[in-house]
């Protein structure tokens, strides 16, 4: 399989497994990964998701260019939107996704980890949006995210140079988190979810929605949703349980509830 997805104490792990070809995406490995993100949405028990890639190479080197030489202007618009409905549902999903970088994210593969929630990425990560050099801009949100995450200025860099980006100029600019050694990056990731996990699900959901909202033009609409979402809280069993636990200096025991 070109996607594999292991469950276990509330955290999704979903590996793009193509190591051969670094990674990378064709149509299939992009259906395969739009149907596990789609399963996770509706799967409960699943509180953070952790993606990553095969191997010690490559997150994802962006889309197979062999199966992309051929397209036509209507199959490159379809391609294009195919991608934009991937990065989409990575960051419209309610659960938060870290992006555990471990080697190139190129691309497609870039544009991929800025739609998740939280970046860290190994000391052999590599960054780029390199598709001006193919003779196209890019195509899944990397004109789009990118500048929100890290300003115009260094997107503008980034996306008209196409210059790949090591791991420590990455952190300096916003672009991820942190860095860790390769071989403890899944280990960090994991640390990092399961803090997620321990707090409460209906909360980290709805923090989720609200920052989606501060990074559109309107944040009167976000300001005016943040606080409906902070008052509906009061309303949860979670809101309850985690001020009394604070009270009481004891950990906080939280349903799963949306």
């Amino acid at each position: 399989m070109a996607v594999d997805v292991e469950i276990g104490d509330g955290i999704a792990v979903i590996t793009m497994n193509r190591p051969q070809a670094l990674n990378a995406f064709d149509s299939e490995q992009i259906d395969l990964l739009q149907a596990a993100f789609r399963a996770i949405g509706h799967d409960s028990s699943v509180r953070a998701v952790i993606l990553t890639g095969a191997g010690d190479r490559a997150f994802a080197a962006g889309a197979d260019i062999k199966e992309m030489a051929g397209l036509t202007p209507a199959a490159g618009l379809a391609f294009g939107r195919k991608g934009q409905a991937l990065t989409g549902a990575v960051e419209l999903l309610p659960q938060p996704v870290i992006a555990a970088v471990n080697g190139y994210a190129f691309g497609g593969g870039c544009e991929l980890a800025i739609a998740c929630d939280i970046r860290i990425a190994a000391e052999n990560a590599r960054f780029a949006q390199p598709e001006v050099g193919l003779g196209i801009p890019p195509g899944w949100g990397g004109t789009q995210r990118l500048p929100r995450l890290i300003g115009p200025g260094y997107a503008a860099e980034m996306i008209y140079t196409g210059r790949h980006m090591h791991a420590d100029e990455a952190l300096r600019i916003g672009l991820i988190n942190a860095v860790h050694p390769l071989d403890r990056l899944m280990e960090s990731a994991r640390e990092l979810a399961l803090q997620i996990v321990r707090n409460s699900p209906a909360a980290v959901r709805a923090a989720k929605r609200l920052i989606s909202l501060a990074v559109t033009d309107n944040q009167g609409a976000g300001l005016a949703a943040e606080a409906a979402g902070f008052g509906a809280a009061f309303a949860t069993p979670d809101r309850g349980e985690g001020m009394r636990a604070f009270v009481e200096k004891r950990a906080a025991t939280f349903v799963n509830e949306s």
